[in-house]
C-alpha cells in the first residue's frame, strides 16, 4: 500500500530544512531547501517506501512540527515530542534509538554509542548510521563526537553540528543559572 509523503520547508537559525511526514509521523529531514532537497527525499521515499510519486507539498499540516523546531532553536524546548515514522536497518535503528537517550547539551563519542548499544567493534558502523539518519535533529547526531572531542562528520555540514552543538551549550547553561 502506498504512502503519502508530504513536507513543508522551514526557516531556522542554520538555514532551511525541509521536513517531510507520512500519516505516521515525521520521516525524513533534509538541510536546504528546493531541488536538491526534493531530490534527497524522493531519493529517500524510493529506497524505503519503494515509491517516489506520492510526495506532496502541505505547509499547513505541519504546524505542531514547526512550533516545536522554533520552541528548539529558541532554547525553550529541549526533547521533541512528535510521532515519528523511522525507517532504517535493525542496526541502524538501535544507533538511533540511542541517540536520542542523549541529553540536549551533551555530547557522547562514537566509541561509547558503540559500547552503548552493546557492539564495541563497531565504531565505524555507528559513524554510517549517523550518515543515514533520515531525521537529524530530532534524532540528535549531531551530539556525537570523535573520542578525542573532536567534531566529525555531519550530514548537515561540521559548521551545521557546531552551531547546533553551540546553541545547545549555551541555551542549557542558561537555563541552569
Amino acid at each position: 500500500m502506498k504512502k503519502s509523503v508530504i513536507y513543508t520547508t522551514i526557516s531556522s537559525p542554520i538555514g532551511p530544512l525541509t521536513i517531510a511526514s507520512t500519516d505516521q509521523g515525521l520521516c525524513f529531514i533534509a538541510f536546504g531547501e528546493g531541488a536538491k532537497a526534493f531530490l534527497a527525499l524522493q531519493l529517500w521515499c524510493r529506497k524505503w517506501l519503494q515509491q517516489d510519486d506520492s510526495i506532496f507539498q502541505d505547509d499547513a499540516s505541519f504546524t505542531d512540527m514547526i512550533i516545536q523546531f522554533r520552541e528548539y532553536f529558541d532554547g525553550k524546548r529541549f526533547e521533541f515530542h512528535l510521532p515519528l515514522d523511522i525507517h532504517g536497518t535493525p542496526f541502524q535503528k538501535a544507533v538511533w534509538d540511542e541517540l536520542r537517550k542523549i541529553p540536549y547539551g551533551e555530547t557522547r563519542s562514537y566509541k561509547e554509542i558503540a559500547m552503548a548499544i552493546d557492539a564495541p567493534k563497531a565504531v565505524r558502523a555507528i559513524g554510517g548510521a549517523n550518515h543515514h539518519n533520515p531525521i537529524p535533529i530530532i534524532v540528535p547526531c549531531h551530539r556525537v563526537i570523535g573520542s578525542n572531542g573532536a567534531l566529525v562528520g555531519y550530514g548537515g555540514g561540521l559548521s551545521i553540528k557546531e552551531q547546533l552543538l553551540s546553541l545547545e551549550k549555551e541555551r542549557r547553561s542558561s537555563s541552569h543559572s
